[in-house]
């Protein structure tokens, strides 16, 4: 029985590792069709630039949602918490994908510092899941909570007539509400306001960042 958890262990592991280089390198499918706006005109090159940049930053959040979600299922012992971690990140890469996609539309690039933020991220994730199911179910909710309201604060920002950027945020910013209120209704501790406040300046840090590099 131990031989046979032991396996099981390595396999999440070998499965987790693929994921990971495939969230890297940029070899990412959605099983979801992309969202899609009535009509999206060309526009100017300062506004692709800016959506560029934007998309470019909710790609980032996607690759460290990948290395959170992966962490965070390794380290639960709960099969059936592992599979609707593993649910909630399928999501995650249907938003990985179609940033993706939507980045090359624009003749956008990804985050040079990709491999730097999955690994920081799995970190956080492994130290969240180590901690405990609860409070790793805790850590989902303000993650998902701060990213809901910085999605909301990209659709103030992305140029109003780039509709097709503005759809994809705006299903993106739905699946986050969603995945917190599941954590929530799961069984998440809350969080201390010292763990929530380190977790804003982390994501000003990587947002800012992504933004330009």
């Amino acid at each position: 029985m131990k031989t046979w958890g032991n396996r099981q262990s390595l396999d999440r592991w070998i499965t987790g590792f693929d994921k990971a280089l495939r969230t890297v390198s940029g070899v990412v499918r959605a099983q979801r069709p992309r969202p899609q706006s009535a009509s999206s005109p060309p526009l100017a090159p300062e506004s692709a630039r800016l959506s560029a940049a934007l998309m470019r930053v909710n790609h980032v959040g996607e690759v460290c949602a990948q290395a959170l979600y992966a962490a965070q299922a390794l380290t639960s012992r709960d099969p059936q918490l592992q599979a609707e971690l593993a649910r909630s990140a399928q999501e995650e890469e249907d938003h990985l994908a179609w940033c993706a996609e939507r980045l090359q539309e624009l003749d956008g690039r990804v985050s040079l510092l990709n491999p730097l933020w999955w690994s920081g991220a799995f970190g956080i994730g492994l130290l969240a899941g180590l901690a405990g199911d609860r409070w790793s179910l805790g850590f989902v909710v303000e993650t998902e909570r701060q990213v809901e309201a910085h999605l909301a604060s990209h659709l103030d920002r992305l140029p109003a007539d780039d509709h097709a950027s503005r759809a994809i945020v705006d299903q993106m910013k739905a699946d986050e509400a969603a995945h917190a209120d599941w954590a929530q209704a799961r069984g998440a501790a809350p969080l201390p306001e010292a763990v929530r406040a380190a977790m804003r300046v982390a994501a000003s840090v990587m947002t800012r960042t992504a933004h330009h590099v």
